[in-house]
C-alpha cells in the first residue's frame, strides 16, 4: 500500500534530557517511575571495590549504583518525545553529560545537598536550561525552596520544584516544568533573562 502525503503522520520532536544529581539521589528510581517503556538500567552491586571511591555518607542504605546509563522514554502529548538519561552521579562519569540536547533535571537530596553543587556549576558554565528537584525522601531534612535556592546559590530564574523521583505523576510534572523552562528560554532575545 503506498501512502500519499495527506495519510503521513507527523513524528513528536524527540528530544534528549539528562536526569543527573548526586550519587544516591534518585535518578534510576525517576527514569524508571516515569518511563512509558521498561526501562533500560544498568546498575550493579556496590562492593568493597567502591570502598574510598564512592561516599556513602547519609544514603547507607544503598546498595546497588548505576554503572553507565539509565534509560527510559516519555511521550508529551503528540507533539514531544523525552528520551531520558539517568547518569550516574560520581564526577569521574561527568564525560557523559556533554551529549545533552535540551536540557537537565538536577536531582536534590537535603541529606547530601552540597552533593548538587557540582552538577549545578556545570550546567551553568555551559548555559544548558536546567530544574532543581528536590526528592522528598522519608526521614530526609524538609526545607523550605527559598532556602535550597539560597543554599545552592540558584538564580530566581531557575525553577525549583519538590518531588517524589517514585512517584510518575510528580516525576512527570518535573519533566514538564524543565520542558517549558527550556522552551521559554529559547523564546527570549539573546542577552535578556527573566
Amino acid at each position: 500500500m503506498v501512502f500519499g502525503r495527506s495519510d503521513r503522520r507527523r513524528l513528536p520532536t524527540a528530544i534528549k534530557i539528562l536526569i543527573a544529581g548526586g550519587f544516591g539521589a534518585g535518578k534510576t528510581t525517576m527514569v524508571g517511575s516515569v518511563s512509558e517503556t521498561r526501562p533500560l538500567r544498568t546498575e550493579e552491586t556496590l562492593t568493597d571495590r567502591s570502598t574510598g571511591v564512592d561516599d556513602i555518607s547519609g544514603v547507607e542504605a544503598k546498595r546497588t549504583t548505576t554503572v553507565a546509563m539509565d534509560f527510559g522514554r516519555i511521550t508529551m502529548g503528540d507533539d514531544y518525545m523525552l528520551y531520558l538519561f539517568g547518569t550516574p552521579g560520581q564526577e569521574r562519569f561527568w564525560f557523559v553529560w556533554d551529549e545533552l540536547a535540551l536540557g537537565a533535571v538536577i536531582l536534590a537530596d537535603t541529606r547530601r545537598l552540597a552533593d548538587c553543587f557540582p552538577s549545578v556549576d556545570y550546567f551553568e558554565r555551559r548555559g544548558t536550561p536546567f530544574v532543581v528537584a528536590v526528592n522528598c525522601f522519608e526521614g530526609s531534612p524538609v526545607y523550605e525552596l527559598a532556602e535550597v535556592r539560597l543554599a545552592l546559590g540558584l538564580d530566581p530564574s531557575i525553577p525549583i520544584v519538590l518531588c517524589d523521583a517514585r512517584k510518575r505523576d510528580s516525576s512527570r510534572e518535573v519533566l514538564i516544568q524543565l520542558v517549558e523552562h527550556a522552551m521559554k528560554l529559547r523564546a527570549q532575545p539573546v542577552g535578556t533573562t527573566s
